[in-house]
């Protein structure tokens, strides 16, 4: 039996119905909910909505694996995991180019005033002069992290004519032609803009905090399409009140059940929401059409179905 516990495209259901699988489809099911038929399952497929911990994995006899659609393993105790011989797989391979795309969108509407004139424009007001925009050719762009949306956001950004410099704590000659090998020092002194690809960890909670803002010397627009704790949002927002950064793109918060803020989650959000040069999505750069296929359809590739 395989649970599934997040939305997938039709074509997985089909794959594992094909295959012969009893699979019991709950995308909206709870932690609590999952604790009471997990028991029986071989198979978990799992997106950034529950957390599998020991506990849960304990309770999951018979499990031989659990898929991560996507990318971002933090909700899996992977290493209780595999003392369990339980296979983790995740499929960033299949939302990549949605993250770069999406990031570069976001960049280019911030830079170009698009989604604040076009908000103007549909309340019939006409301002050129003000929304004046600034090219991204010959711009340098920093990418802290440099795996699979990271190379992916680069790739974009090769016909841009821009300088990109890459920083990857754990990876070194990935350099090439549009892509230069850098440092966190270098980033934080050459980069217009700056965006995190990192997996969420102990290191790069918080990474940009207040220390990470006051270093800053070009005044860069900041992106953050990875997740919500790798920018510290007080921080953030004081950033923007002192003009350290230009603006930011966020499709990621910490708090991203908005209904359920705190009373300075709140405080925070509504500033962010009532700056032009700031623009934030709902955690969809990673979510088109065609990831929506690619993520499942590579996960079962990676587990042999």
């Amino acid at each position: 039996m395989i649970i599934i516990t997040a939305p997938v495209h039709p074509s997985l259901l089909d794959t594992l119905h094909e295959k012969g699988y009893e699979v019991i489809y709950a995308p909206a099911i709870d932690y609590d909910g999952l604790m009471k038929v997990v028991e029986q399952a071989e198979g978990l497929i799992v997106s950034t909505r529950i957390e599998i911990n020991q506990p849960l994995l304990q309770q999951a006899k018979s499990l031989k694996w659990i898929g991560r659609l996507g990318s971002g393993m933090e909700l899996i105790d992977t290493a209780y995991a595999a003392s369990k011989n339980i296979i983790c797989v995740s499929s960033p391979e299949g939302n990549r180019n949605a993250v770069a795309e999406h990031v570069l969108g976001m960049l280019l509407s911030l830079m170009n005033h698009i989604h604040t004139s076009a908000n103007q424009v549909e309340n019939g007001q006409w301002h050129r002069s003000s929304n004046r925009g600034t090219e991204l050719r010959g711009k340098t762009v920093g990418i802290v992290g440099f795996g699979n949306t990271g190379s992916a956001v680069a790739k974009l950004l090769a016909g841009f004519d821009v300088q990109v410099l890459a920083y990857d704590k754990y990876k070194t000659g990935f350099g090439k032609e549009y892509v230069q090998e850098s440092t966190w020092e270098a980033v934080l002194e050459q980069a217009d803009v700056i965006s995190f690809h990192v997996p969420l960890t102990a290191e790069t909670t918080n990474i940009a905090d207040a220390t990470f803002f006051n270093q800053l010397k070009q005044q860069p627009f900041l992106i953050n399409a990875a997740r919500g704790k790798v920018v510290h949002t007080p921080s953030l927002v004081e950033a923007l009140k002192t003009q350290r950064i230009r603006g930011a793109a966020l499709d990621v918060l910490e708090n991203e059940s908005i209904d359920s803020l705190t009373a300075s989650q709140r405080e925070a959000f509504d500033f962010l929401t009532q700056q032009p040069n700031v623009l934030m999505t709902p955690h969809i750069a990673g979510y088109s059409h065609e990831s929506f296929l690619l993520m499942g359809k590579i996960l079962l590739e990676k587990l042999g179905i």
